[in-house]
C-alpha cells in the first residue's frame, strides 16, 4: 500500500469516527446557550436582575445526556435568554451539588432561583426527583421556566 492509499484510509477513518463519536459526552447546546459557572452565574443574575435555572449533572450520566438535547428545543432555548443558565457538573463540585440535594444527589437536578440566588419553590409534583425533568421532552421545563419568570422577582 502506498503512502497515499494509507492517508486516504487514514482519512476515512476519521470521518467516519468524526460522525459515530460525538465530540463531548453531552452538548448542552453552547452556540446558543450561554451556560456559566455558578460564582460567575451568580454575579451575572445579581447585575442583569434575571433568575437563575440551575441544572446539576455529570458527564457519565445517561439521562443528562439525554437531557442536555432538550436544551437545543427552539423554544427552550428563546425561553433562556430570560435567565441566567448555570450547570454544575456534580462531581466536580461534590460540596456544592451537596448544598442543592434537597430530595437527594440523583441527577440530573434543575432548580430556579431568584436574582439574588434565593431558591425559588418550583418542582415538579411528585413524591421523589422534584427536580429530575422529562429528558427527552422539553415540555415540564418550559412549564417550570414560565413558572419561575412569574414567581422569581
Amino acid at each position: 500500500m502506498t503512502k497515499t492509499s494509507m492517508m486516504r484510509v487514514f482519512a476515512a477513518v476519521l470521518a467516519v469516527l468524526a460522525v459515530a463519536v460525538p465530540a463531548s459526552a453531552h452538548d448542552w447546546n453552547d452556540a446558543q446557550i450561554p451556560w456559566q459557572s455558578y460564582e460567575a452565574g451568580l454575579a451575572k443574575a445579581k447585575k442583569s436582575k434575571k433568575p437563575i435555572c440551575l441544572i446539576f449533572f455529570t458527564e457519565w450520566c445517561p439521562h443528562c445526556k439525554n437531557y442536555s438535547g432538550v436544551f437545543h428545543d427552539p423554544k427552550v432555548v428563546e425561553q433562556s435568554k430570560r435567565f441566567v443558565m448555570i450547570h454544575v457538573d456534580g462531581d466536580q463540585n461534590k460540596e456544592l451539588s451537596q448544598k442543592y440535594a434537597l430530595d437527594g444527589q440523583y441527577i440530573p437536578r434543575t432548580f430556579f432561583l431568584s436574582p439574588n440566588g434565593k431558591l425559588a419553590d418550583i418542582q415538579l409534583p411528585r413524591e421523589q426527583y422534584k427536580y429530575f425533568y422529562d429528558e427527552k421532552n422539553p415540555a415540564s421545563i418550559l412549564a417550570s421556566m414560565d413558572a419561575a419568570l412569574k414567581k422569581v422577582k
